[in-house]
C-alpha cells in the first residue's frame, strides 16, 4: 500500500467492519457507513419476495430481509436495517447487515461489499464520525469503549451513566461558571484609563471579579479528580496473590473465592508447581486472582522455578493474601515474611475449623490490624472478613487521604472515566489554583485572566469543543474497529 492510499479519519469514504467477531455464533454483524453507502448494498442486494421494498427505497430505521449477492450468485440470507441521515450512529447514511454466523458468511458478505467500494474502517472510525457529526462529545464517545472494555456489572452501569452525558453535563455547567469569572476579569481589562475610578480600581489590580463562583469551581474539578481513583480500579481492577507454604490451604482457599474448584488440591505439599490466575468480582471489582506456588527451599529444580516465579509476581501484587496452616502453627519461614510484610500484605490464618487461632499469635504480628483473620477453606468460615479486609485496602490504596467509599451503583455526581479526562480536569485545577494564588497577592488582572482562559480551555478539550486533529486520531486508535 502506498502512502497516497493510506487513509486517515475525517474523510467520508464508505466504510464497513464487523461489528461482531467473526466465529461459532448464529449471526454475524457488520456495521456500514458513509457516503452512498445504502446506495452501495442496494447493488449486491436482492429482496426476499418480489412484492418486498427494495433496500434503495426503504425508510429509515426499517428493517428489509433479503439475500447479498454477487453477480446472480447468492452469498448469503440477510435482514439489513437502514438507517438515514441524521437520524443514525455516526450521523451518516449507514446499514447494519445481519448475516449467518460461522467464519465463512461474514467474510463472503464483507468481501462482495469491498468489492462495490466498502473500505475497511479504522478503530473508532464510526464512533469518530458519530463526534464529528454532533452525536456525541468526547466523553461519551470514549464511555462507549468503556462498555465495551467493561469487566464487571459496577464498570458498565458506570459507563452507561457517562454515555448518558452525566460527564457531559458536569463538565459543561463547571466550565460555564468559569466562562463567567473570565468575563468579568476581561471586562475589568478593557476600560480604558478614563474609567478607572476609586471605586473598581482595587478589583482591576487584583481582587478577582466573582471570586466565590471560582472556589466553588476549583472544589468541583478536586472532587472530580478524585473520583477517577476508583474508577481506574472498576476499569482496570486489581491483582491480589495468595501467598503461603506448601500445603497451607492455598488451592482450596484460592477455590473459595473463585466458589468453583480450579486447583488440585491434594495433600502433598508443592503440588501447584506453578502459578494459575482467574477473575472475580469483589464489591464490584475485577480482581486478578493469582494461586501461587509454596514458598519454601526446596530441592526439586521444577518447584524452585515455580517459587522464584511466585516471588516476582508477590513484588507486582497490589493485595498479597498471605495463608498460614493453623493446624501446623507458625513456622520460621512464615514469622520471616510477617517480618518483611509492609502495608498491602493482609494475613490469613487457614483451617480455623480444624485448630482455632490462639491468643499468644498475636504477639507476633506488629500492630492489631495486621493480626491473621481467621478462615476456614473447607466450610466457608471467615471468608466475608477477608472481603472486608480487601475492599478496605483497595479503597485506601486508591484514596491516597481523600475521603473516597465504594459505590457500586451509580452515583449522584458525575465521575471520570479515562486517564486523558483526568489530566485535563488537574491541568484545569493547575491553572485555576495559579490564579487564585496571584489574586491572593493582588497581582494584576492581565496576569490572572490568561490562567482562566487556559483552565476553560482544558475543560473544552475534554467535552471536545477544543480538539486537534491529531488528539483525537490518537484517541480514537485505541478504540476496537467496529466501534
Amino acid at each position: 500500500m502506498t502512502s497516497s492510499s493510506i487513509r486517515h479519519y475525517g474523510d467520508e469514504s464508505p466504510i464497513a467492519a464487523f461489528a461482531t467477531t467473526p466465529g461459532n455464533s448464529a449471526l454475524t454483524l457488520i456495521r456500514c457507513s458513509g457516503k452512498s453507502t445504502i446506495d452501495l448494498v442496494s447493488s449486491v442486494f436482492a429482496t426476499g419476495a418480489k412484492t418486498a421494498p427494495h433496500l434503495k427505497d426503504a425508510q429509515g430505521n426499517t428493517v428489509v430481509h433479503g439475500w447479498i449477492a454477487d453477480n446472480a450468485q447468492k452469498i448469503d440470507e440477510v435482514l439489513v436495517s437502514v438507517f438515514r441521515a441524521p437520524k443514525s450512529y455516526t450521523g451518516e447514511d449507514s446499514v447494519d447487515i445481519c448475516c449467518h454466523g460461522g467464519l465463512s458468511a461474514g467474510k463472503a458478505v464483507m468481501a462482495v461489499l469491498k468489492s462495490t467500494g466498502f473500505q475497511d474502517a479504522l478503530p473508532g472510525e464510526f464512533t469518530f464520525r458519530a463526534f464529528m457529526n454532533g452525536k456525541l462529545d468526547l466523553t461519551r464517545s470514549e464511555s462507549v469503549m468503556e462498555l465495551v472494555s467493561a469487566k464487571t456489572e459496577t464498570s458498565r452501569r458506570h459507563a452507561v451513566k457517562r454515555l448518558g452525558g452525566s460527564l457531559q453535563a458536569e463538565i459543561n455547567e463547571i466550565k460555564n461558571l468559569l466562562v463567567q469569572v473570565l468575563a468579568a476579569a476581561e471586562i475589568y481589562l478593557d476600560y480604558s484609563e478614563e474609567e478607572v475610578s476609586a471605586d473598581n480600581n482595587e478589583e482591576i489590580a487584583g481582587k478577582l471579579p466573582k471570586k466565590d463562583i471560582a472556589l466553588d469551581v476549583l472544589a468541583r474539578l478536586k472532587k472530580l479528580s478524585a473520583s477517577w481513583q476508583l474508577e481506574r480500579i472498576y476499569q482496570e481492577g486489581i491483582t491480589l496473590v495468595i501467598a503461603g507454604r506448601p500445603n497451607a490451604g492455598k488451592s482450596s482457599f484460592f477455590d473459595a473465592l473463585l466458589k468453583e474448584d480450579r486447583s488440585i488440591v491434594t495433600e502433598i505439599p508443592g503440588t501447584t508447581r506453578d502459578w494459575i490466575e482467574a477473575w472475580v468480582t469483589i464489591e464490584g471489582i475485577p480482581i486478578r486472582l493469582i494461586d501461587t506456588a509454596g514458598l519454601r527451599d526446596t530441592g526439586d529444580s521444577v518447584e524452585k522455578i515455580g517459587v522464584e516465579r511466585s516471588l516476582k509476581i508477590l513484588e507486582e501484587a497490589d493485595i498479597v493474601l498471605y495463608l498460614i496452616d493453623g493446624a501446623f502453627g507458625i513456622t520460621d519461614e512464615d514469622n520471616v515474611f510477617i517480618q518483611k510484610a509492609d502495608i498491602k500484605h493482609f494475613f490469613v490464618w487457614n483451617k480455623c475449623d480444624l485448630s482455632p487461632l490462639p491468643n499468644t499469635v498475636l504477639n507476633l504480628f506488629p500492630a492489631a490490624d495486621r493480626a491473621p483473620i481467621c478462615v476456614s477453606a473447607k466450610t466457608g468460615e471467615g471468608l466475608d472478613k477477608v472481603y472486608a479486609a480487601v475492599t478496605s485496602a483497595i479503597v485506601k490504596q486508591a484514596a491516597g487521604g481523600a475521603d473516597l467509599k465504594l459505590h457500586t451503583e451509580p452515583s449522584a455526581a458525575a465521575s471520570l472515566g479515562t486517564v486523558r479526562q483526568k489530566k485535563l480536569v488537574d491541568a484545569a485545577c493547575l491553572a485555576l489554583e495559579e490564579a487564585l494564588a496571584l489574586t491572593e497577592r493582588e497581582e494584576p488582572l492581565d496576569l490572572i485572566a490568561p490562567l482562566l482562559r487556559e483552565a476553560v480551555n482544558s475543560l473544552g478539550e475534554i467535552t471536545g469543543e477544543v480538539s486537534t486533529a491529531d488528539i483525537l486520531e490518537e484517541m480514537f486508535s485505541r478504540f476496537c474497529v467496529g466501534k
